[in-house]
């Protein structure tokens, strides 16, 4: 209307309701963060779903309440209490009648009294007796009659829902007669099902018939079969959890409820019910605990829901392999946990799907792994991380020794990066921070000011990163640093120096080379044997693809070498302490990378002493440097390194 006036501003009532539910970047980061403290890359996308974006509303949670809940289901009761309310419906009986047979002084009073006084123990045994007694109290009569009635309803009930609220009516022999026909329909529906015949007709006809009796309305057969198999399973579950003599009881005081025609009916779809859904426990049993005596119906209430519940664990625990968050069935979390849980598992799908939509992740047969783009963004994080360090020295103190040796000026600038050696646009520099903070002395100087002037690359290097993968790197806390070292250095040649070579060489009891994304993922090698030759040798051969480039090994490690190839076989032979062989064999790879040229520097993380004569007597003979960093400036120094040698000597 004209007169209405509006006013806007700030969201004040809470969170955004607006924002996704997930952040995406910052559930990429915190992967990265688990990554490059030394965590594994598939523990840590695993723990990003099993304890949710900023650990809250992950899987961890949804599975301690579907336990907690799977703990109270099984101290609700004892399972028994079918046959013990017969038990005691049976006595009250025999009480009653006992009573009115004492008032009658005739021969047939005496007769029954004998007869009763004679019953069997068991109360299946007793109550099939009794089937045929001609009762004296018609309270008598009334209460044995509800033994076979109570429990008759309750199997009925627990077996189709449609019965279940109207359960006196089971007890009229024309329902009974509905209920025997329309499982006979049932198996011969099932039967044609089972040998794979088209249903669908058959199936609309049946529920055409006996529809009143699944007010779930299925709309196949397939969810016909999936309603009655977890309901007959549970039943199944109930004989299994009692004892020998129990079960007994039990089955007997069904078969006499039921009837013979119904009993045979119900015993013929239960074994078309198993043969069909074979997966749903059926021979498991549980051992409940509680002061309550449970019905039929209750006792095989409380092992369906911890049948769901078990389901629901599985599915929760993502263990088997190619398991995914589709795999939840989230009607089943709402049934059991309620709408906030099964919100929580919508969320968690919303921000996987998410996650491969924007490229961050792909799935492999063995679940979740980062996208070459979450590597770029690790490699990245990473990188200022180490020039964090690397920019937290003494002020002022700059090596200008190297200015301008990145190549020939080409009158272009662009802002300045981390990692950058040209030599700075002062004039753009100027103009940037005027232009940003207006006219004034001083001028004030922001890190987004600076310009350096674009050269044209005279040389390139071709490094090869050699790094320690033996159990020692994670047991002594170097393997995150370690990682980080690496993913930092390639971030760095693939954003500022493409046209430099890396290969990155993981070495244990034997080499190989790493991608990557290889490198985020490896894990250590828990087999003894640090084969520093192995490595050599790998990187000799990368540099000899690359022979235009100045060629730099660098070498992290926390171990002198203890394995070597055997030059026959190529196996790798393990020595302890170090052999001679293992010496001699690492020495010559590295007189091979000296006759080529290559500066070898080695990283000596730790104090062996074994470690520091080695690594000396190689420095010495390489015309290399050792360098013995603390874990943490292990990132600085390589890259430090690395930026002063690919300056090179050619």
């Amino acid at each position: 209307m004209a007169g209405n006036r509006f006013r806007y501003g700030q969201w004040r009532g809470g969170p955004d309701p607006l924002a996704p539910p997930y952040d995406v970047q910052g559930a990429v980061d915190q992967v990265g963060a688990e990554v490059l403290a030394g965590g594994s890359l598939r523990d840590a996308l695993r723990d990003l779903l099993r304890r949710g974006p900023q650990g809250r509303g992950g899987l961890d949670g949804l599975t301690a309440r579907a336990r907690r809940l799977r703990r109270e289901a099984l101290r609700r009761g004892e399972l028994d209490g079918a046959v013990t309310r017969a038990r005691a419906l049976l006595d009250q009986a025999l009480a009653a009648e006992r009573d009115e047979l004492a008032r009658r002084d005739d021969e047939a009073a005496r007769f029954a009294e004998t007869m009763l006084g004679n019953l069997p123990r068991s109360t299946a045994q007793a109550v099939r007796d009794l089937s045929d007694y001609r009762w004296a109290s018609d309270e008598a009569r009334h209460t044995y009659q509800r033994i076979l009635d109570g429990l008759r309803d309750d199997v009925l009930g627990q077996r189709f829902a449609g019965l279940r609220d109207s359960a006196r009516l089971a007890g009229d022999p024309a329902v009974q007669e509905q209920v025997a026909e329309m499982v006979r329909d049932l198996n011969a529906l099932l039967a044609r099902h089972a040998r794979a015949e088209d249903t669908t007709d058959a199936f609309a006809e049946f529920m055409r018939r006996h529809g009143d009796f699944f007010p779930e309305r299925p709309r196949d057969v397939d969810e016909l079969i999936d309603i009655l198999a977890r309901r007959s399973a549970a039943g199944q579950r109930l004989m299994n959890s009692l004892s020998q003599r129990q079960r007994e009881e039990l089955a007997g005081l069904m078969r006499e409820s039921l009837g013979d025609r119904l009993a045979g009916e119900l015993a013929a779809l239960e074994g078309n019910l198993r043969a069909l859904r074979p997966d749903l426990r059926w021979g498991r049993g549980e051992r409940m605990q509680g002061s309550q005596p449970l019905g039929y119906g209750e006792a095989t209430g409380a092992l369906d829901e911890i049948a769901e519940l078990d389901d629901l664990l599985d599915q929760l625990g993502q263990a088997h392999p190619g398991a995914t968050l589709d795999d939840i069935d989230v009607d089943a979390v709402a049934r059991t946990l309620g709408r906030d849980a099964a919100d929580d598992v919508r969320r968690l799908r919303e921000l996987e799907r998410e996650l491969r939509r924007q490229g961050w992740v792909t799935r492999d047969a063995d679940g979740l792994t980062l996208s070459p783009k979450a590597l770029r963004r690790l490699g990245g994080t990473a990188l200022r991380q180490v020039f964090a360090e690397l920019t937290a020295g003494p002020r002022g103190q700059h090596d200008l020794r190297s200015a301008g040796a990145a190549g020939e000026v080409t009158g272009a600038s662009r802002p300045w990066e981390y990692g950058d050696e040209q030599p700075l646009d002062v004039v753009r520099t100027l103009t940037r921070a005027v232009r940003r903070a207006g006219p004034g002395v001083p001028v004030q100087l922001a890190v987004e000011d600076f310009e350096v002037v674009e050269t044209e690359r005279r040389a390139s290097a071709a490094v090869a990163l050699c790094v320690d993968l033996s159990y020692s790197m994670i047991s002594q806390g170097r393997w995150g640093p370690m990682k980080q070292t690496g993913l930092a250095l390639a971030h760095l040649m693939a954003t500022r120096f493409p046209q430099d070579a890396l290969q990155i060489i993981g070495f244990g009891r034997r080499a190989e080379t790493l991608t990557q994304q290889e490198l985020a993922a490896v894990e250590p090698d828990m087999m003894q044997g640090t084969n520093l030759q192995h490595a050599l040798r790998l990187a000799g051969r990368h540099l000899r693809r690359h022979p235009d480039a100045e060629p730099v090994v660098l070498v992290v490690t926390d171990g002198e070498p203890t394995a070597y190839l055997d030059p026959e076989d190529g196996e790798a032979l393990f020595a302890w302490p170090s052999s001679p062989e293992t010496i001699e064999a690492t020495v010559r790879e590295v007189d091979r990378l000296g006759r080529y040229g290559a500066t070898l520097n080695l990283f000596m993380l730790g104090d062996d002493p074994g470690l520091r004569r080695f690594v000396d007597a190689v420095a010495r003979r390489s015309g290399g440097r050792v360098f013995t960093p603390d874990t943490d400036d292990l990132g600085e120094y390589v890259v430090s390194d690395y930026l002063r040698a690919r300056r090179g000597r050619r």
